[in-house]
């Protein structure tokens, strides 16, 4: 397959996709979405793949949601996106090989929200990770309700989830939310050492001790919570309040906190 939106190489039992926007500081498009999902059905179909690492080329793991694709979108087709996305995202979640996300620069909406669908996430110390739907009138999606709170707790996940702040490396590492911290010229290297680890073990022990875990972590009501953050989302994204901060977005010089 041709892959237009990342970049997607195989070696020593471990796959490497990089999200390939760099220009936009790896927003994320449907296509994307679309190669994501055909390069991890290569790598659980590949007997040789025991680990998946998902990461960022340049300077961005992904900003969030390209807003100025989103802008065009009905609300029909905005439904057809953010299903696409969740679908994407429970794959992720549910897939049966370990997922390491190594996250460097910024890590915001959706991108952050597939970090956190992600087993495992190592950052780098100058990291920036957020979720600023609530500046741009959007919610998030992706699992995040739940997978966030797991992870930081109720009352951390509601501060960073209401502020829509971002939080670097570091107090990732502190809080819980990525499982170390690194400087950024050791990222992928940190990220590489961790899959070698785990494609030496036994890939149908971790796949049933994965599985587990997800039941463990009350997977039969994740359907419902999905379901719930796609009409959360459109009924945001059909506000004024959206409108009004999209035309604002297109006025002003690009941010990348402010995609989502």
């Amino acid at each position: 397959m041709t892959y237009e939106c990342i970049l997607y190489e195989k070696a020593n039992g471990v796959a490497v996709i990089r999200l390939n926007r760099p220009k936009v500081l790896n927003a994320m498009n449907k296509r994307m979405w679309t190669d994501l999902e055909a390069a991890l059905d290569d790598a659980l179909d590949d007997p040789a793949i025991k680990a998946v690492v998902i990461t960022g080329e340049g300077r961005a793991f992904s900003t969030g949601a390209d807003l100025k694709e989103s802008k065009t979108r009905s609300l029909a087709e905005y439904r057809d996106y953010l299903e696409r996305l969740q679908e994407v995202s429970r794959k992720i979640i549910r897939f049966e090989k370990p997922t390491i996300a190594a996250i460097n620069g910024y890590a915001l909406g959706s991108g952050y929200e597939l970090a956190l669908a992600c087993d495992i996430r190592i950052a780098a110390e100058d990291a920036r990770i957020g979720s600023p739907e609530v500046r741009v009138a959007s919610s998030v999606t992706g699992g995040a309700m739940r997978l966030l709170q797991d992870l930081v707790g109720p009352g951390k996940a509601r501060e960073l989830l209401f502020t829509g702040e971002n939080i670097d490396g570091r107090t990732a590492e502190q809080i819980g939310l990525v499982n170390r911290a690194v400087p950024a010229g050791q990222l992928m290297d940190a990220a590489g050492e961790m899959a070698g680890k785990i494609a030496e073990n036994s890939g149908f022990s971790i796949r049933m001790i994965k599985k587990g875990l997800c039941l463990a972590a009350g997977e039969a009501s994740m359907e419902a919570l999905m379901a719930y953050e796609v009409e959360a989302c459109l009924a945001c994204v059909s506000t004024r309040e959206r409108q009004a901060a999209l035309v604002d977005f297109a006025s002003r010089k690009t941010d990348p906190q402010e995609k989502s």
